[in-house]
């Protein structure tokens, strides 16, 4: 289902409770609807499936190299502005995003050690250096509050997309509309 890969980066218990309404005789009437009973699935999931839905969404500050990254995963961890800035950057600057890097990946592994999942966080265009400090704030937090704040983070992200994916059409119209003229 495309939604789900564009907004929740598609995990099958999610995606699969989705379809399933979609396909009924009550078919989802508006993105937003959809969200929102994303929501209500979630929250009705096993522990073991919500673990499988928030393992679906990338890690952050993962190089792109080194995974596979949705485009929208890739806006949001600044990784397009990232590319463009390294071919001017000096080698300071490419030290710190390098040692940058190496943080997030330390602490993507122990918060993935010490609560069995990956660290979720609405990005939402700040850079990665902003994102350690939360990490580290949020690693000592019990792993269902952290588990209920991943969850949470994916649906904020999920409902930012959708504002971006409404404005792109609404752009797209206009412009169709005014080249009609």
């Amino acid at each position: 289902m495309t939604y789900c890969a564009t907004t929740t980066e598609a995990a099958p218990p999610l995606s699969s409770a989705l379809w399933a309404v979609h396909t009924s005789s009550k078919p989802f009437t508006s993105y937003e609807a959809l969200i929102d009973h994303s929501e209500a699935v979630i929250n009705g999931l096993s522990d073991g499936e919500r673990l499988e839905v928030i393992n679906a969404h990338p890690r952050i500050g993962v190089k792109p190299s080194d995974a596979e990254i949705s485009a929208f995963s890739r806006l949001e961890q600044g990784l397009e502005a990232e590319s463009k800035s390294k071919a001017g950057a000096n080698s300071t600057k490419l030290a710190e995003l390098e040692a940058t890097y190496a943080e997030l990946k330390q602490l993507n592994e122990q918060y993935e050690t010490r609560h069995g999942f990956k660290f979720v966080e609405f990005v939402n265009g700040r850079p990665k250096s902003a994102i350690v400090p939360v990490m580290r704030a949020r690693l000592p937090n019990a792993s269902a509050t952290e588990l209920a704040t991943g969850l949470k983070h994916m649906m904020l992200i999920a409902h930012d997309r959708l504002k971006k994916i409404n404005a792109q059409a609404q752009a797209q119209a206009a412009a169709a509309a005014k080249s009609n003229l």
